[in-house]
């Protein structure tokens, strides 16, 4: 191998470098042989470049490729796929290191790298991993500086100072493409196993299900509200709505997916907000009761609850605007009555036969569910995490012998014995309340916030919300999860380091509410900065905006940009002032002219008097600046620059008349 194409001792330092700090953001996703595949190829490349290994022949690199592929099969059960992918690429960065013999090698594994940097994006895009980015993108701008032929590359900290000057000098331009360039879709992408687990809401519930979401301290969203933040009681944040129960789990019909969008009449003042969600992989989003939103390809539909049509698979910002006194389909269809009345045949009979009593006992359905709460709160219901087990008959079970459970339990039960009594009635499914900010001035929901409550139908007043779990534990619904299970000691018990589990320590609370407020600006003005929000800063700042303005004001900042750069590499300002010689460089500009032109590492001296036998009618002349200026340059003799002006202006008056003229 010729010492032009050898991979230089620095530049593999820092691309080993660079593969454990590209590799450190994916551990958590990562199987465990990625390391020691890492570990073996690292200690190989080294002994070759000790000359005390060699390197893999074609069946070695083709038996790791198999190898690999077959590793990422087995622990991720396929080859394709979100997960599998980034496996996949990880390998393949590592493995590189093996197959690297030259320098254009080195840079196909530098730039891989930068492709797996961003790849951690897709599973975790905090403003951390953003700050954490610029560690391997430096080590990698290390390594390819190290590949180029320097001063620099048998030094490692000097090439890594550089590495990060440049990193600075790009930020200039990374802002302004960030600002100007196109918001456009993503180009390609990978499929989501559909067994892919994910935090939050599903499809269908048992009590079982909001428990262990109630055991989690996971964001779901924030809201920040234009004007007064309504009280914690009033944020009932609506998900799903279920109606069909098949006697152990609730789920929602295909019904409302296809039914038109039900009808519903403003009143009241209205409440505008915006909400900044995570990633659920589901296609529901978070709103207040009864909401319209401006976001694209977003509905409506039959049950109120506000759908998208692909799932959210990254952080959304959306605006949205409720009417929480809205009067929620007056008429609603036939089917929909006949759905919120819908009970499986011969489960829970005690239950059943309660509900005729009650019928009887109260023929309107508002004094019924009335009776309802009233014995919710009377009797000896207990709220709690540590539900005892239910049987086949869990209505029965709960109502009658448990009495302890979670608002899943309660909104069940309720819908069950409402619906056995006549009554449309139908569990939502959702987030309850929210812990306020005030460095934000907005709210945070996290998982332990799901709640379940019910809403029936009642002639004249459309459909009516009530939550039963508020008349067992109402400290739940003012104060929040933490205060309703303070008896027991459960909350967030998985999660012993949580900082929301020191939110009586004052300082350390004023840190996590500081922080979380850093996040939510970042997740709202760079992560939440897309099509529609990049369009409407535009709008503000610059009035009408179109792609002509779009292209002027990235070309516009663009030079702006380069320009400010090129001053802060060059600074001119700090030059030394040198008039003499800047009077020689016209002398010599002048001559240029006259076809004599200074050689490389010729002085003064000698430039004149080859000058002088090239032009002897002007030898005189050019000799009386050459004297003057060695006698200020060089002899340290008092003179000012406007004698060797005076001393050009002779020599430029005794040449040709059109020449001269061109000069000057």
């Amino acid at each position: 191998m010729s010492q032009v194409s050898a991979i230089p001792r620095i530049s593999l330092t820092w691309l080993l470098v660079a593969q454990v700090l590209v590799i450190i953001p994916h551990l958590s996703h990562l199987p465990l042989w990625i390391i020691g595949l890492w570990l073996g190829s690292a200690a190989w490349r080294v002994q070759i470049f000790r000359m005390r290994a060699r390197y893999p022949n074609a069946w070695a690199k083709g038996g790791l490729m198999l190898a690999a592929a077959l590793g990422v099969f087995l622990s991720r059960g396929s080859l394709i796929g979100l997960d599998a992918g980034v496996v996949l690429l990880v390998a393949a960065f590592v493995l590189k290191l093996l197959e690297m013999h030259t320098r254009r090698d080195a840079l196909v594994l530098v730039f891989l790298g930068f492709f797996v940097v961003v790849t951690a994006y897709l599973f975790d895009d905090s403003m951390l991993m953003a700050l954490y980015s610029f560690l391997p993108v430096t080590a990698l701008l290390a390594a390819l500086i190290g590949l180029q032929q320097s001063n620099l590359a048998t030094q490692p900290w000097p090439t890594v100072r550089l590495a990060g000057g440049m990193m600075l000098q790009a930020l200039p331009v990374m802002l302004l493409l960030f600002v100007f360039f196109p918001r456009m879709g993503p180009l390609w992408s990978l499929p989501v196993p559909n067994d892919k687990a994910t935090t939050g809401l599903s499809d269908s519930m048992a009590p079982a299900d909001i428990a262990d979401l109630s055991r989690s301290a996971a964001l779901a969203f924030r809201a920040s509200f234009n004007g007064e933040t309504p009280p914690r009681s009033e944020l009932y944040w609506r998900a799903l709505t279920f109606d069909r129960f098949d006697g152990r789990r609730w789920s929602q019909s295909d019904y409302a997916e296809f039914a038109p969008a039900a009808q519903w009449q403003k009143q009241g003042e209205p409440v505008s907000y915006s909400i900044v969600m995570q990633p659920s992989s589901q296609r529901w989003l978070f709103a207040l009761d009864v909401a319209e939103t401006t976001l694209e390809q977003t509905r409506q539909m039959s049950d109120f609850r506000l759908q998208r049509r692909q799932p959210v698979d990254r952080s959304l910002i959306y605006q949205a605007t409720s009417w929480p006194k809205a009067l929620r389909e007056p008429q609603p269809s036939t089917e929909s009555l006949r759905r919120a009345l819908q009970l499986p045949e011969q489960v829970d009979p005690r239950s059943r036969a309660w509900a005729q009593q009650l019928k009887r006992d109260y023929p309107q359905p508002e004094q019924l569910v009335e009776a309802m709460l009233s014995h919710f709160n009377q009797q000896p219901f207990a709220y709690t995490l540590r539900p005892p087990a239910l049987g086949p008959n869990s209505i029965d079970d709960f109502l009658f012998e448990t009495r302890s459970g979670f608002c899943a339990h309660y909104a069940g039960a309720m819908t069950f014995v409402l619906r056995a009594a006549g009554i449309p009635a139908r569990v939502v499914a959702g987030y309850q309340g929210g812990e306020y900010n005030p460095a934000g001035n907005y709210v945070q929901v996290r998982q332990f916030d799901a709640h379940a409550w019910v809403e029936y139908w009642q002639s004249g007043r459309g459909w009516v919300s009530v939550d039963p779990t508020f008349q067992v534990a109402p400290e739940r619904i003012e104060s929040g999860l933490e205060d309703a299970l303070s008896g027991e000691q459960t909350f967030l018990e998985d999660s012993p380091f949580s900082p929301l589990r020191y939110r009586n320590l004052s300082w350390l609370n004023e840190l996590r509410l500081a922080w979380d407020n850093i996040n939510y600006g970042w997740q709202r003005w760079v992560l939440g900065y897309q099509s529609q929000q990049q369009l409407e800063f535009l709008q503000r700042w610059l009035g009408r905006v179109d792609a002509q303005t779009l292209v002027m004001g990235l070309v516009g900042g663009g030079g702006l940009m380069l320009g400010l750069l090129a001053l802060w590499l060059f600074k001119p300002w700090q030059r030394a002032r040198d008039p003499q010689q800047r009077v020689f460089q016209r002398f010599e500009r002048l001559l240029v002219r006259h076809g004599v032109t200074r050689q490389q590492g010729e002085g003064p001296r000698d430039y004149a008097a080859r000058a002088a036998l090239q032009l002897p009618a002007q030898a005189q002349a050019i000799q009386a600046f050459a004297l003057a200026f060695e006698a200020q340059r060089y002899a340290g003799q008092a003179a000012s620059a406007a004698e060797l002006r005076l001393c050009l202006r002779a020599l430029r008056r005794s040449l040709p008349w059109r020449l001269t003229r061109l000069e000057s």
